[in-house]
């Protein structure tokens, strides 16, 4: 993946296929549902995660949310393994989508995974 927005390869101008060519693997999503549910977190804490993201796997999508400005460093000064990342505006905006495949796969996939969390689901501002 390129390490810098500016040079990130798109396949396609369609901006489905272009959300999906930055969130469309399972890692990046479940670094940013971290950072949405945990707020700033180290390296070392994204990796306790239970899904168990390999450390490798967890540098590139953060290289790549940050070159993407969905993340930030804490502490830019300070080297990845020893900083916090945080969302930055544009990846809270992802917090609705989080909600709406959380809100989908509970109901949806149950039948299919009876163990799946149940949540509720956010109620619309009037």
């Amino acid at each position: 993946m390129a390490k810098n927005g500016d040079n990130f390869v798109w396949r396609s101008t369609c901006p489905i296929c272009s959300g999906l060519d930055v969130l469309g693997d399972k890692w990046t999503m479940l670094v940013v549902r971290d950072l949405t549910i945990h707020g700033p977190r180290t390296y070392s804490q994204l990796l306790e995660s239970p899904e168990r993201i390999s450390t490798n796997i967890l540098a590139d999508r953060l290289d790549l949310l940050v070159s993407l400005d969905l993340i930030e460093r804490v502490h830019p000064e300070k080297s990845a393994r020893n900083n916090a990342f945080k969302l930055t505006k544009s990846g809270e905006a992802l917090r609705p989508i989080l909600d709406g495949i959380a809100v989908w796969a509970a109901t949806h996939l149950r039948k299919f995974h009876r163990n799946i969390a149940s949540v509720a689901p956010k109620k619309k501002k009037k």
